[in-house]
């Protein structure tokens, strides 16, 4: 059967959220009453180019990431989520899914059973702040960073990452080859920088749920085989080079086996995206534009 993929072009959406319970220590000062009462928030401006193999699910990715602190308080260090790494053999989230109850009963022991070539992983080679190369450890599904410097508040800095990963078989909502037969469907699949707030870093391994990320500017580049139709987060920058329905003139596709997809999300604090060979791409003109 095919699927179709709908271009939705514009959507706001507010939240209003209650504050995570459950964060990491690694808070760099005390936060006195009167910080803690002013609101702030910080932000973080992606860039991404990732190359992907749809034969081997894995992709090769550079990162360039602006994070501006916003808060009080002089950061010592900073965490990433490598969301991937949970589906391995042995992971916190398999350990908990086969000796804890767990209501979501699509994992159970099925991470246990993962083929090496099925696993998940996030893999940082490299990571530079403000060019200067830093050291970093992966703990499970963060990764742990010691900065070349403190991070002052107002001041914005660069960390500049070269990864690679693999995408899993699906076992929750993000991965490869779904029970609709979807190729990718892929949602927490780059490093992502952790949350700060007035509770201090919230850094939590990946064990049962996702947690709330840094809202900024996504820039992505995106190489996949050129069979594959892709719907991304924000808005398409490059549609007459891509075709498959997105195109607003003539399409000039290059004369290459894969297509260079570039997407722009403005102010939100994820980007995500699928991609399947047999999406269909259509497009609805609504009443007032």
């Amino acid at each position: 059967m095919k699927r179709v993929l709908i271009s939705v072009f514009c959507v706001s959406l507010i939240i209003s959220c209650k504050p995570a319970q459950n964060t990491s220590s690694s808070k760099n000062t005390s936060t006195s009453n009167e910080s803690a009462s002013t609101y702030w928030q910080q932000h973080a401006d992606y860039e991404m180019d990732i190359d992907m193999d749809v034969n081997t699910y894995q992709y090769k990715g550079t990162q360039k990431l602006v994070y501006t602190n916003n808060s009080p308080d002089v950061l010592n260090k900073v965490f990433y989520h490598l969301y991937f790494n949970a589906f391995q053999p042995g992971s916190e989230m398999d350990v908990r899914s086969q000796n804890i109850p767990d209501p979501d009963a699509r994992v159970k022991g099925r991470i246990a059973k993962l083929k090496p070539n099925e696993i998940g992983y996030i893999k940082v080679n490299s990571l530079k702040q403000n060019g200067v190369t830093i050291n970093h450890e992966t703990v499970g599904t963060v990764l742990e960073v010691e900065l070349a410097k403190a991070i002052q508040p107002g001041e914005s800095v660069t960390f500049d990452m070269v990864f690679d990963a693999q995408v899993p078989v699906q076992i929750r909502r993000s991965g490869r080859n779904n029970k609709e037969g979807v190729a990718l469907s892929m949602t927490q699949w780059y490093p992502k920088l952790a949350e700060y707030d007035y509770e201090g870093w919230h850094a939590d391994p990946y064990i049962g749920r996702e947690f709330h990320g840094v809202w900024g500017n996504f820039d992505v580049t995106l190489h996949i085989d050129k069979n594959y139709v892709v719907g991304g987060t924000g808005y398409l920058q490059n549609p007459n080079e891509v075709g498959h329905g997105y195109e607003t003139g003539t399409v000039k596709t290059p004369k290459s086996e894969k297509l260079t997809w570039h997407f722009k999300a403005p102010n939100v604090h994820d980007f995500t995206w699928a991609a399947d060979p047999e999406y269909k791409h259509d497009t609805m003109q609504v009443p007032n534009g």
